[in-house]
C-alpha cells in the first residue's frame, strides 16, 4: 500500500469513527497529478463537521502529514482540509448532493477503504 494510500485509508477510518456518513475514497491518481485521492463524507450539523475535520487533522499530523490548505470552516456546510497527496471533504448532505464530487470524478475508481484498514501497518506518532 503506498503512503497516499495509508493517508487516504486512515483519513477515512477517522471520518467513520466519528460517525461520518457515507464515507468515500476516490482514487484520483490515473486522473491528475495534483493529488492522489479525496476523501468525502457527509456530516449531520456543522459541529460534527468541525469534529470529524479535527479527527483527521489530529491523525494526519501525529503521522508526520502536514496540512496546505482549509477552506470552508465558516462556512457550515462544506470544508476541505488538503494534505498534499489527499483532500479531505465534510459536507451536509444538501451540499454533498449539490457539489456530488462522486459524479464530477465519476471516472475516478472508488477505494475498498473499510477492506484496506485491516492491511494497514502500525503507525507510530511522528511525536514519538
Amino acid at each position: 500500500m503506498t503512503p497516499s494510500l495509508q493517508h487516504a485509508v486512515l483519513a477515512a477510518k477517522a471520518c467513520d469513527e466519528f460517525r461520518g456518513k457515507e464515507v468515500v475514497v476516490l482514487d484520483l491518481t490515473a486522473i491528475t497529478a495534483i493529488f492522489d485521492y479525496f476523501i468525502i463524507a457527509t456530516a449531520t450539523s456543522g459541529r460534527q463537521m468541525s469534529a470529524i475535520a479535527e479527527e483527521v487533522h489530529r491523525v494526519m499530523k501525529d503521522i508526520g502529514s502536514r496540512r496546505y490548505g482549509l477552506e470552508g470552516q465558516d462556512s457550515g456546510s462544506w470544508l476541505l482540509q488538503d494534505y498534499g497527496d489527499i483532500v479531505l471533504h465534510v459536507f451536509t448532505e444538501e451540499s454533498r448532493q449539490t457539489y456530488d464530487l462522486e459524479h464530477l470524478w465519476g471516472d475516478a475508481p472508488q477505494v475498498d477503504w473499510k477492506k484496506l484498514v485491516a492491511e494497514l501497518p502500525v503507525m507510530e506518532s511522528a511525536e514519538n
